[in-house]
């Protein structure tokens, strides 16, 4: 079986066309941009998505005025390949910086030359920050402000500890090029932080654009009354705070997530209160699959692993007047397809010499569809590679391959290989043509494996 185009993919293809028009003459002026995306982040973190033992209720409501998609994707299962993703429009394969992670043992980054979201924005006409975490290379060779931002406050690393913000490269808190000595939860400095650059876009002409990247709940696993925790780290040594394997309850957890859940609530009231949340486009979501607290329920896999749980993400998009409140899509979204979209809704588009791997997807916040297409996926850990087309998915983890119609089987459990081998042949021939585009892997590169064992006793795999 083969993927032709149909009258389902024609019309959705028409719809993209004219939705960027449709959007524009519903606004008089070009969107404000707020991006919040949180860290390891499960699929069912936020009671909205079915969290059961404590709730989200300002990220709850964030959705209630918006449009809850259920079929978001991170491009990577970890955060600095999906950021290159996002920040580039493009899979991250096609840079070196998107073949490792951490970014914690070579001199690598987004080199400062790359068009980003951020800097053709920028070039747009839009003020643009970035408050959170970066994780895409360090000072001075690269940064938040070499790549398009013209603010930066947060962490240059992959992740600090809650309290001391130190992190495997020593004390790691900026305001732009400067170390910050702000005392207090990380989450609460960032969130004050956000707030304080929406006052200072306020008081700009031009539309802005800010990028939230809140480090939680990314561990270690500290929730904002525990210092002691904290104070255990430190002793422990920096690199503790980001190789933290041994910590953590379900009720850090739980205190972790209502923290940041209070604190977007806070940023989301600001911008209400200097009216701006009319002229807003918010997105909600994470960088990757959840880690040991999370619930990735209807999916299994976590981050580091191609199964949904370890890509799929809480996605959340509101525009008031715009996208209808109270409103769900199935469409597939992924990381990359904020570029084009947000270029799309700023009356510009990708540089011509980066074309995005992107679609702008404005079709689906406005309840409609989009073109059926092949999504693509690789991890060096366990050799795993995957390609979603449609309902259907091609896995393959340490030579094992396998089909799922995850719409059917959301917990990948049947394998229809056998079943459907047509289906099965087109999406591997196609995974193995996108294969051969993007940058093969690097021998020296360096992935997470936190979960060989777990991947083991399910696959039969050593």
């Amino acid at each position: 079986m083969t993927f032709t185009l149909n009258r389902r993919t024609m019309l959705a293809a028409a719809a993209s066309t004219l939705a960027v028009p449709a959007l524009a003459r519903a606004s008089s002026k070009r969107p404000n941009i707020l991006f919040i995306m949180a860290d390891d982040m499960g699929y069912a973190d936020l009671s909205c998505y079915g969290r059961r033992d404590y709730e989200t209720p300002q990220i709850d409501a964030l959705a209630r005025s918006g449009m809850k998609l259920m079929s978001g994707y991170a491009n990577s299962p970890v955060c600095s390949a999906t950021r290159t993703a996002l920040i580039t429009g493009r899979y991250q394969y096609r840079l070196p910086i998107g073949l490792e992670e951490p970014l914690a043992f070579r001199d690598m980054g987004l080199p400062p030359e790359e068009p980003t979201l951020p800097s053709q924005l920028r070039k747009a006409g839009y003020a643009t920050s970035l408050i959170g975490k970066w994780h895409l290379g360090a000072a001075p060779k690269f940064g938040p402000r070499l790549s398009g931002y013209d603010r930066f406050f947060g962490i240059q690393g992959g992740g600090a500890d809650y309290f001391t913000h130190a992190s495997g490269r020593g004390h790691d808190l900026w305001d732009n090029e400067t170390t910050a000595n702000d005392h207090g939860y990380l989450t609460d400095i960032l969130a004050r932080e956000a707030i304080a650059q929406l006052h200072r876009h306020a008081a700009d002409t031009r539309p802005f654009f800010m990028s939230l990247h809140f480090t939680a709940p990314h561990w270690p696993w500290e929730g904002p009354d525990d210092q002691a925790e904290s104070a255990r780290i430190a002793a422990a040594g920096e690199p503790a705070a980001i190789f933290h394997y041994d910590g953590g309850t379900m009720a850090s957890y739980a205190a972790i997530m209502r923290r940041l859940d209070e604190k977007v609530g806070e940023v989301l009231a600001a911008l209400g209160q200097l009216g701006r949340a009319d002229d807003t486009i918010v997105v909600f979501t994470s960088d990757n699959g959840g880690e040991r607290f999370s619930d990735n329920w209807p999916f299994s896999g976590r981050k580091t692993e191609l199964l949904e749980g370890g890509i799929r993400v809480p996605l959340i998009v509101r525009w008031p007047g715009r996208i209808a409140a109270g409103s769900e899509s199935t469409e597939q979204v992924m990381s990359m397809d904020w570029l084009p979209t947000f270029l799309a809704l700023a009356g510009s588009a990708p540089a011509p010499e980066r074309p995005s791997d992107g679609m702008d997807v404005s079709p689906a916040l406005l309840g409609g569809t989009l073109p059926i297409r092949p999504l693509f996926w690789r991890y060096r850990h366990l050799d795993q590679s995957a390609c979603r087309m449609g309902d259907h998915k091609y896995l393959r983890i340490n030579g094992n391959e396998f089909l799922f119609d995850v719409v059917q089987d959301p917990l990948e459990r049947g394998n229809l290989k056998a079943r459907m081998p047509d289906i099965f042949a087109d999406l591997k021939s196609r995974y193995s043509s996108w294969n051969e585009s993007i940058l093969p892997f690097d021998p020296e590169s360096f992935s997470y494996g936190f979960h060989a064992k777990d991947a083991a006793d399910r696959f039969g795999v050593e």
